[in-house]
């Protein structure tokens, strides 16, 4: 055990990438300590990635690039800032409300980070924020991507914890309005200290705009209701409510209401049963196709050609990544560290509040130098059946894991956002990473709040049957 993490954490000190440290270190232990045939390697790499809800992984990707391409996010941030934007520190307040926006598409930070948060640093910059502000602030609401359903890292976890992805889904959403809140009461915060000021005049025909798209969006779900009371059958009312919408849509030329329909389509498509969430994630790219070749043009082939071979080496890292830890994470519980980790944890308190505590400061330390797939591959195996032991609800926790791993991604060594953020707004990673700094405020408060309200996470999914 100790050849094992020894390797791997020298490999990491020398710059090895994470995946190939733990395949190596991995091999380096089958070697010299013959605890299996060598070619257990291959086959349990195999196994890591041999399963139907990472079929999500692509999908979900696929999705959140072709949003890029066919000019979503711009319809996003326009609405947001028509929404919010006469606030004051307006354009921040407009960061963070696109983000929530956006995160029911991508499930993932790093394409709310390279794709509208690239337009938020320019257009904060170019209204004079300090680009510190610009880069603090879409840092943070960055992380609301994987909270918010769908979430990429909700898939792996209820991959390795044989939990329900749609349960996990649900889950995020009260955490995730609670992280919003936080995060406006923070700008709100720095635009009264700061003296920020509001960036678009405030005009009641805008904001009656922007809020009669979100009517438009919330009355779908009614119009399907009404019609199903009326004696016509669910697949007949979403079709004539969905063929009503589209026909509103194309007359008066909304700015986002279709964008805003995408987390609509994908929730209410797993409540009602209609798909899984993997098969959430291929509608969420039947849904993108739809609009970029059909209602806004805006996506060409050559755009489409490029989204896919950037989706099919994102994946690749992504599963490379997968296949590396499930050998990492296989060998750690046949060499019985997970069961001498148990032992020490129980060994230290018998309360599960202090063992949450423990589990926070843990996983915000690995956060600093994992990735967050690799994380929860390594540690969902070792953890879990603490977490059982302590009667923590499975769902619960995998909402802690990945708010602590979505923390991470904002710091070095190994912060993948702070790289991007970086490379975007031109800042050294040194620059970025004092940006960030006071962003983590918010985020810790909600980890806090989500730790110890176990309510937060659990009554949607319990009220929706998906947990008992």
């Amino acid at each position: 055990m100790l050849l094992l993490i020894g390797a791997f954490l020298v490999l990491m000190l020398v710059g090895v990438p994470v995946a190939v440290s733990m395949a190596v270190s991995s091999l380096l232990y089958l070697v010299f300590y013959g605890v299996a045939p060598d070619i257990i390697a291959a086959q349990r790499m195999i196994a890591g990635v041999e399963s139907f809800p990472l079929l999500a992984v692509p999908f979900f990707i696929f999705a959140g690039n072709l949003m890029n391409i066919a000019g979503v996010t711009g319809r996003i941030y326009s609405f947001a800032l028509a929404l919010v934007g006469w606030m004051k520190g307006g354009l921040a307040q407009v960061n963070i409300i696109g983000s929530v926006v956006f995160a029911g598409m991508s499930g993932a930070a790093l394409a709310d980070a390279a794709g509208i948060g690239t337009i938020e640093i320019k257009a904060m910059r170019d209204h004079g924020y300090p680009v510190e502000a610009a880069v603090g602030v879409t840092a943070a609401s960055s992380t609301l991507g994987p909270i918010f359903p769908p979430s990429l890292p909700f898939v792996i976890y209820g991959m390795m914890a044989n939990v329900s992805i749609g349960a996990l889904f649900m889950a995020g959403i009260l955490p995730g309005l609670v992280m919003t809140v936080l995060m406006m009461v923070t700008v709100a915060i720095f635009a009264y200290r700061r003296g920020w000021g509001s960036d678009t005049p405030f005009k009641l025909s805008r904001l009656a705009a922007a809020s009669i798209e979100v009517a438009v969006v919330l009355c779908f779900p009614l119009a399907v209701y009404v019609l199903v009371e009326m004696g016509l059958s669910l697949n007949v009312a979403v079709g004539i409510a969905l063929v009503i919408l589209i026909a509103c849509d194309w007359y008066f030329d909304f700015s986002a209401v279709m964008a805003l329909m995408t987390p609509i389509i994908l929730i209410g498509g797993m409540t009602m049963g209609w798909f899984t969430p993997t098969e959430a994630a291929m509608a969420a790219v039947i849904w993108s196709l739809f609009l970029g070749l059909v209602r806004y043009r805006t996506m060409t082939l050559a755009a489409l050609a490029k989204a896919s071979f950037d989706t099919i080496e994102t994946t690749a890292s992504v599963l490379f990544i997968v296949t590396a830890a499930s050998i990492f994470a296989w060998l750690l519980t046949v060499s019985q560290a997970a069961q001498l980790f148990s032992v020490f944890i129980t060994s230290l308190t018998e309360n599960k509040w202090v063992f949450l505590i423990l589990v926070n400061i843990l996983m915000l330390v690995v956060g600093c130098f994992l990735d967050t797939i690799a994380a929860i591959t390594i540690l969902v195996p070792i953890l879990l059946p603490i977490v059982v032991l302590y009667g923590i609800d499975p769902v619960h926790f995998g909402l802690i894991m990945t708010l602590n791993l979505m923390i991470g991604l904002l710091h070095p060594p190994l912060g993948m956002v702070l790289f991007v953020l970086s490379r975007v707004a031109k800042l050294s990673v040194e620059r970025t990473t004092m940006a960030i700094l006071p962003w983590l405020v918010p985020l810790v408060v909600a980890l806090i709040l989500i730790t110890f309200i176990p309510a937060l996470t659990l009554w949607l999914p319990t009220q929706m049957g998906l947990i008992r």
